[in-house]
């Protein structure tokens, strides 16, 4: 009997974690829409996808995996359990006993930074938050696969190059966006009023510092559990003294990285990264300085799986306990329903003289979903409590300006114009070709799990002649 618990309970426990944050991703609906996050099974690939559009290529490549994929809701909802269970299985893999491997799977699993960027709509720094202790852990193919996956966001991408220490998959997983940063014309950097609102925020209780031990402390206070909010928070304290007392027992690496990311959120909250933020070319991925804890989620899940029984016990009740009603919170990821405007662009550039950057779906203001659709001539402009973020991009304002001027119209780019009475107005221009460059990286991207394959292989091979 004591074998058949032994032999199952982790599956069962690790499934029940997964199950608990990923249920609305089990839920049939058309479309997933709230906040940041924007999937339905209309996307296409476009300019902007691949990074060469109007904007910065903050969601590349994700978007053009999803414009190229028949379904990617399916993909998204399969996606993320995957990443959780990998998150599950890095843990017990990371734990030293079976309440080590318990705490440890609920600290890679259920811990706030993952709950407080689902809530925010950055699924894809979520799925890359579980998978990072995988990618940590160095196992092939596995983690070379999971460092792939996670590279879906930029953020991601530079946390498992970090992590991994696999200089030629980081190249080519980082290349799509940082090629079209460099000669994309989208520029890298931001304001240094965006770094301020960025910051980190204090949680009930807790204050800013309590908050980010925790894992916690995002900007929105709208992607906040309500539990952290009564100050459920400060289990994320307590949680910390406990890891702490294990540091010993961490790679001096990951600890090395935990403190990097911990710096950067800090540095942040100080507000001192506004000047590098708005001079620094590429800089403008520290603005969202929280973020950066990602980095010290392997720690984390390598302190608490080395903890004695006793501790890791007092460690997965406080993992648990810091966010008790994530279950509850993530409802808001639930399928919805997503209307894209029916345009007959025929391939080239939509103008919207009236549109909104957001669109509010239900009661959260989301990305529109029409850039993620057709070509779209995207303002990027955005406002945080009356603060203007992020200006509106060149062209758009350039378009704006002319949008009685057809033959301006053409120049820039313009082939469908949407006024805001609704006139649909053709102004015959060309359909604009593809950036062959963006496409190329993209499809290098694509050929990762191919490239893991092939090195895997050749190491089989040399094991086998060293066997002879």
């Amino acid at each position: 009997m004591r074998a058949a618990v032994n032999q199952w309970w982790a599956p069962a426990y690790g499934a029940a974690l997964v199950l608990a944050l990923t249920w609305p991703f089990l839920v049939p609906g058309e479309a997933f829409a709230l906040r940041d996050m924007m999937v339905f099974d209309q996307m296409a690939l476009t300019r902007a996808s691949l990074g060469w559009g109007d904007l910065p290529a903050r969601n590349v490549p994700q978007d053009a995996l999803l414009g190229i994929l028949p379904h990617p809701v399916l993909f998204l909802r399969v996606f993320m359990v995957a990443a959780a269970a990998c998150a599950a299985w890095a843990g017990h893999r990371l734990g030293r006993s079976p309440l080590g491997k318990a705490a440890a799977m609920t600290v890679a699993v259920w811990n706030p930074f993952v709950v407080e960027r689902l809530l925010q709509g950055q699924w894809s720094l979520a799925a890359a938050a579980w998978l990072l202790p995988l990618v940590a852990l160095r196992l092939h193919p596995a983690s070379g696969l999971a460092h792939w996956l996670a590279s879906l966001t930029p953020t991601g991408a530079i946390a498992a190059a970090c992590v991994a220490r696999s200089p030629v998959i980081s190249v080519i997983t980082c290349l799509p966006w940082v090629v079209a940063g460099i000669f994309a014309g989208a520029g890298g950097t931001s304001s240094a009023a965006s770094a301020d609102l960025f910051a980190p925020r204090a949680e009930a209780f807790t204050g800013t510092l309590g908050a980010l031990a925790g894992l916690g402390g995002i900007w929105n206070a709208h992607a906040v559990p309500g539990s952290r909010t009564v100050g459920f928070a400060l289990f994320g304290i307590a949680l910390f003294a406990l890891l702490a007392l294990t540091w010993r027992e961490v790679p001096r690496r990951w600890l090395a990285l935990a403190g990097l990311g911990f710096l950067i959120a800090l540095l942040s909250w100080a507000g001192l990264l506004g000047p590098v933020v708005a001079h620094v070319p590429g800089a403008g991925l520290l603005r969202d300085g929280h973020k950066w804890l990602i980095l010290a989620i392997p720690a984390f899940v390598a302190a608490a799986g080395a903890l004695d029984p006793r501790r890791a016990l007092a460690a997965l009740t406080f993992a648990l306990l810091q966010v008790p009603d994530a279950p509850v919170a993530v409802a808001a990821l639930t399928p919805t329903t997503v209307e894209v405007p029916a345009i007959h662009h025929q391939g080239r550039d939509v103008l919207f003289e009236s549109r909104p950057t957001l669109v509010l779906i239900g009661d959260h203001p989301t990305v529109d979903p029409a850039p993620k659709a057709f070509n779209v001539v995207e303002s990027g402009a955005l406002t945080v409590d009356g603060v203007a973020v992020d200006p509106p991009s060149l062209r758009w304002t350039a378009a704006q300006a002319a949008v009685d001027d057809p033959q301006r119209l053409r120049e820039l780019g313009v082939g469908v114009v949407v006024r805001a009475d609704g006139e649909v107005v053709d102004t015959q221009a060309r359909v604009r070709g593809w950036p062959w460059t963006g496409v190329a990286l993209f499809a290098l991207w694509c050929m990762v799990p191919l490239l893991l394959c092939g090195i895997d292989h050749n190491k089989r091979r040399k094991r086998a002649d060293q066997g002879f």
